[in-house]
């Protein structure tokens, strides 16, 4: 297969960055001996040593605490969750201590920690391990969050990130590991802040991030065949939204579908379409429409499993509908 897979994007960037600065290290189960439920920590234990690329017990609200202190001490920790459900069990690490120790401590001390781990709809991996929890941190103040979508802005992503001053959740999707592509050469750093155009076009809005992106890719092929063409946008940061990409983009099509993995109630989807109508209100012709995962927990079921999520097709048919004005 040509080109680097996601994962090992991911774990190029983590060896980079901690060979660049001595103060970047790697907590969670697994990721030193073993190198990582999906690999993206291998190897680095051997280079790195057992302090930098620590194996820590099964105890996340722990370990989570730890990196807070770690950072507190002048450590980048990078905090992996073997699965992001895992990680409410570290709830309060994350809002209460992250988020706000920034600012509780008036300035005194900064949280650079990174937190990471896959997530998503996988292949039959059952609801606990199926969740979407970028829209349980959404509302938590102090907090940087972001979900790559490509090997190339994993890699870019990661090291901006690790550099930032501030926490950032760093969200993985478990069916794009294996993702390959061809990364930029030398030095490349996302901004954490910047949606990414994937495909320009005069007709129709799509807005998406992480594994949906590739479905809306799918959908779009097909709406070209129809001569409907999309803006198509990756968000990649959930928190804060680029919203001068976004409102540029409904300002030329005046139409706009939301496309999301996340839970319909309460989603990224419904804090994004909720700024859409505060700041873009005038430019829409037609309502704007969410695409979202159904309000119930992840069947085990494979066929049961695709049901619960939005499709290509469900994506078309969608834009051909608000095309029409048939919506």
């Amino acid at each position: 297969m040509a080109g680097t897979l996601l994962f090992n994007a991911l774990r190029e960037a983590i060896d980079e960055e901690m060979a660049r600065d001595p103060s970047v290290c790697v907590m969670g189960e697994d990721v030193g001996v073993y190198g990582g439920s999906y690999k993206v920590t291998k190897d680095l234990y051997e280079k790195y040593g057992a302090l930098r690329v620590l194996d820590t017990p099964i105890a996340e609200n722990s370990f989570t605490g730890m990196a807070v202190g770690a950072a507190m001490t002048g450590l980048r920790p990078i905090v992996e969750g073997m699965n992001m459900g895992f990680l409410l069990l570290a709830f309060n690490q994350i809002s209460n201590n992250m988020g706000m120790l920034r600012y509780t401590s008036g300035g005194n001390f900064t949280i650079p920690t990174v937190v990471r781990g896959p997530g998503g709809v996988g292949r039959q991996l059952g609801a606990e391990h199926s969740q979407r929890l970028e829209a349980y941190f959404h509302a938590v103040p102090g907090i940087k969050i972001v979900a790559c979508s490509t090997p190339t802005n994993a890699k870019g992503l990661m090291k901006a990130a690790i550099r930032d001053e501030n926490p950032v959740l760093f969200f993985e999707h478990v069916l794009l590991y294996n993702l390959a592509e061809d990364l930029p050469k030398g030095e490349y750093v996302c901004a954490l802040d910047q949606a990414d155009l994937v495909q320009q076009g005069d007709d129709i809005t799509i807005i998406t991030y992480s594994r949906m992106r590739h479905h809306c890719l799918k959908a779009t092929e097909q709406l070209k065949k129809e001569d409907i063409n999309a803006d198509l946008i990756d968000l990649i940061s959930l928190k804060p939204f680029d919203m001068k990409t976004i409102s540029r983009s409904i300002s030329k099509t005046h139409r706009v579908i939301i496309v999301e993995e996340c839970m319909k109630t309460g989603g990224i989807g419904a804090e994004l379409i909720a700024l859409i109508t505060e700041e873009c209100f005038d430019d829409l012709d037609v309502k704007p429409i969410r695409l979202s995962s159904q309000d119930i927990p992840t069947p085990y079921n494979g066929k049961l499993e695709n049901l619960t999520i939005i499709q290509p097709h469900q994506i078309v048919e969608t834009a051909r509908k608000m095309i029409r004005n048939e919506l």
